[in-house]
């Protein structure tokens, strides 16, 4: 993938500017900048290499050159849209399982922000605002999705097994044919931000449904229960061990299936 290809791939889309890296630290923090001066909604940030690429709880992500897919679009939500910001990542989710179908692939979303193939990791998505007082005016949804080998990290490095495309489906997907996609699923679902459409969907595509699983929620506290679903605003629902309903919010969790925890 280079700037042309980008380019003529992505023409058809009602985006607003975009910016293609050779190389750059993260798309993330190039795309807050970029929002913070002004950036318009829908515009986008790719990288064919990162070199502080970075996922949720300030882990590292690795973007090796012309391995991965990475990005970030920058969105200026509406009025509308405004109460429903934390269902965002799931729009993104959404929007790469979808573009994953039209491959052949079938992927599930592990919440709050994986998306799974065969029970591995093939992508990340970290989502950041920007705040003007108590309204977001700004949000930054930043994606990396191994596409060929090479983009899987060693195994030392990983906290839960991953996978890329190329392991998926025997041969190598080209990358803007991928963010097309991906962006034009998100594009068609994002009116669906505010309704109960996207939370059905995203329940359909959720991982470990009804199985037991351990959530991590901070200061060394630790959840376990069966994952029922989600909740209107995106938030998770577990039936803990006593039969009371768990409900576990937004921001530093991590999830996993109980068993892997037996295994420990």
């Amino acid at each position: 993938m280079n700037e042309e290809a980008l380019a003529d791939a992505l023409t058809h889309l009602p985006l607003g500017e975009i910016r293609y890296f050779d190389a750059i630290g993260s798309t993330n923090d190039e795309a807050l900048i970029w929002a913070n001066a002004g950036a318009p909604d829908l515009s986008l940030i790719v990288a064919d290499e990162q070199t502080r690429g970075r996922g949720r709880m300030k882990r590292a992500w690795f973007t090796p050159p012309q391995a991965a897919l990475a990005f970030s679009l920058i969105l200026r939500p509406t009025i509308a849209e405004q109460p429903h910001l934390s269902k965002l990542v799931g729009l993104a989710a959404l929007s790469i399982v979808q573009a994953l179908e039209a491959f052949g692939i079938s992927a599930q979303v592990k919440w709050p922000n994986d998306i799974l193939i065969h029970q591995r990791k093939a992508a990340g998505i970290l989502t950041e605002l920007i705040w003007s007082g108590e309204q977001a005016v700004c949000a930054v949804i930043g994606v990396g999705l191994n596409v060929t080998k090479q983009a899987v990290p060693s195994a030392d490095a990983l906290t839960l097994p991953a996978v890329s495309l190329e392991d998926a489906l025997g041969r190598i997907i080209p990358r803007e044919e991928l963010i097309r996609n991906i962006l034009t699923a998100f594009i068609e679902l994002r009116p669906q931000l505010s309704a109960d459409a996207l939370i059905h969907q995203w329940n359909k595509m959720l991982a470990y449904r009804g199985e037991r699983v351990s959530v991590e929620v901070g200061a060394g506290q630790t959840l376990t229960g069966s994952l029922d679903g989600l909740l209107p605003d995106g938030s998770l629902c577990l039936c803990g061990d006593n039969g009371k309903r768990i409900i576990v919010h937004f921001g530093d969790v991590r999830l996993r299936p109980f068993a892997d925890i037996l295994e420990r």
